[in-house]
């Protein structure tokens, strides 16, 4: 099974308004947050590609770094939109399934992404993991790559799942702790900062917040 990551990178400088935070640190902390996302899927022997759909430069660094294959979102219309930019690669390219995941969950392991894939059945399944206050959609799995259009918005994780349900009767939603902790406020970042998941990313994320 030919699976690629699809990552949608909304520009640094527009991204996570309700952080609260100056623009010099918000940028930090995607990059911090990309870079590490990417690391661990580029260590993944279950994935084949990584698709970061940007107009964000410092974005297209990162990916390149990790061999990433970088797709220009020059409208930046919305996560919808840049997941269908990806598909579009995906299907030109015969891949058979994708996986969408944020940037904001730096705390993901390839563990995790093993055991969510543990529920694929081919040849047509959705695989859903929800944002931990269960709004949004932290990990969408879809086979085949066009299997179904996204629904990035309000109650994501609920559209999508009963959207796959017309599509498949190969649905699961999936429980991964490290997948559903993304950082969208404040109140999640200090939450991410408390869990003893991965120091080395805590250290970078606390120096970023304490610069003045």
């Amino acid at each position: 099974m030919k699976t690629a990551v699809i990552i949608p990178v909304k520009t640094f400088s527009k991204a996570k308004t309700r952080l609260d935070l100056p623009p010099d640190k918000i940028e930090n902390l995607c990059e911090v947050m990309l870079e590490e996302i990417l690391h661990t899927i580029s260590i993944s022997p279950q994935i084949d590609k990584t698709i970061i759909v940007t107009k964000e430069e410092k974005a297209r660094n990162i990916g390149e770094k990790f061999n990433a294959t970088v797709l220009n979102d020059e409208k930046e219309e919305s996560v919808n939109s840049a997941v269908a930019i990806a598909d579009k690669y995906l299907l030109e390219n015969n891949y058979d399934a994708s996986i969408v995941f944020p940037q904001d969950i730096p705390y993901i392991k390839t563990q995790d992404i093993d055991f969510m894939l543990n529920y694929k059945a081919p040849p047509n399944f959705a695989i859903i993991i929800p944002s931990r206050r269960f709004d949004g959609t932290n990990a969408l799995v879809r086979m085949p790559v066009d299997l179904m259009e996204t629904h990035y918005d309000e109650d994501s994780y609920k559209i999508h799942m009963n959207t796959a349900k017309e599509h498949t009767l190969n649905v699961a939603m999936v429980f991964v702790k490290r997948i559903m902790w993304d950082v969208d406020n404040s109140e999640d970042l200090k939450f991410l900062l408390e869990q003893n998941e991965k120091p080395y990313i805590a250290e970078k994320i606390k120096k970023i917040l304490e610069t003045d």
